[in-house]
């Protein structure tokens, strides 16, 4: 077993280098690119389950070690004309959808949610950019809801379908749209981000204020342009891990809209792509061949592993 495993990470690591040599994105383009990061993928996912249990708990930090800011990167103001109107009304009307192979499919709203065992839990956010931020997050475990749906035996994964819109389709050319609402929130982010201040806010007043009430959908058009929302997924392996949850405070107090408001998943031994925000829908399904692109995620779609151990 041991020669085994030194064999294939080796082989994975080697193949890896010539992807990093030169011309990496021309040769992960490729038939033999795709393959080759699929090995260094397959590697990752092999070694952290052999070496963890579903039970393995990420590292946990104490409070003094809290970031004054976390960062709120990917979308932070959703354009969306439905959540927006949410989001106007503190979140009162959301429900949460747990349908696909259950037994029970479940819609519950925040205080449903809220209703059910909570944890709480101060773990690191590691974006595959670069940066780090510490939170504490409390929320519901996705175990406890996936109990209450009952799972079919063909499930094996769990697909988070989210609000925000990333892209829209349908345009003359074919290609995608970004959406470019300016948000209160994503003007005070953008102005940070030209002052390529990436740590977060020295004080908490020096922060992207999220005061709920942008959201009023009343003065914004509704889009008729077919919307690519973000979604991610996780199987059942990762689904039942005591830090898994599904997280609607941030550091005491109600997630922040620029923060994922109303539910944002933290799957806490993965990168942070996977911590899907903005989460109206749980799905679970046999295969991830028929959503999206069928990579898993949004941005598995897009070239990004969709296996994201650390």
């Amino acid at each position: 077993m041991i020669l085994q495993r030194r064999k294939l990470l080796t082989g994975g690591a080697g193949l890896m280098g010539t992807a990093l040599l030169g011309g990496c994105d021309r040769f992960a383009g490729t038939e033999t690119g795709r393959r080759t990061l699929q090995v260094g993928e397959d590697a990752n996912l092999y070694v952290q389950r052999l070496l963890m249990s579903p039970a393995t708990l990420a590292r946990e930090f104490p409070a003094a070690m809290i970031s004054p800011w976390f960062k709120p990167n990917g979308t932070i103001d959703p354009p969306d004309r439905a959540y927006r109107a949410l989001a106007a009304q503190k979140f009162a009307a959301f429900r949460l959808t747990v349908d696909g192979l259950v037994e029970t499919p479940l819609s519950l709203s925040l205080a449903d949610l809220r209703a059910l065992p909570s944890r709480t839990q101060i773990t690191r956010h590691d974006c595959v950019e670069g940066w780090s931020c510490i939170g504490q997050w409390a929320g519901v475990p996705l175990a406890e809801v996936l109990k209450r749906a009952g799972l079919k035996p063909q499930a094996r994964y769990a697909v988070f379908h989210c609000a925000d819109t990333l892209e829209y389709a349908g345009s003359q050319d074919g290609a995608f749209l970004r959406p470019g609402h300016p948000g209160a929130v994503r003007e005070a982010y953008v102005q940070l981000a030209a002052a390529e201040d990436w740590g977060g806010a020295p004080t908490a007043t020096d922060a992207p204020k999220d005061d709920w009430g942008q959201g009023n959908a009343d003065s914004e058009p509704e889009d008729k342009r077919t919307p690519i929302r973000y979604y991610e997924s996780i199987d059942l392996y990762d689904a039942v891990n005591p830090q898994t949850i599904l997280a609607y405070d941030l550091n005491g107090k109600p997630l922040p809209v620029s923060n994922g408001a109303p539910l944002r998943l933290r799957v806490e031994r993965q990168l942070g792509y996977k911590q899907a925000k903005y989460v109206m829908r749980v799905e679970l399904v046999e295969s991830l061949a028929g959503i999206g692109q069928g990579g898993g995620g949004y941005w598995e779609d897009r070239g990004y592993e969709w296996y994201a151990g650390i």
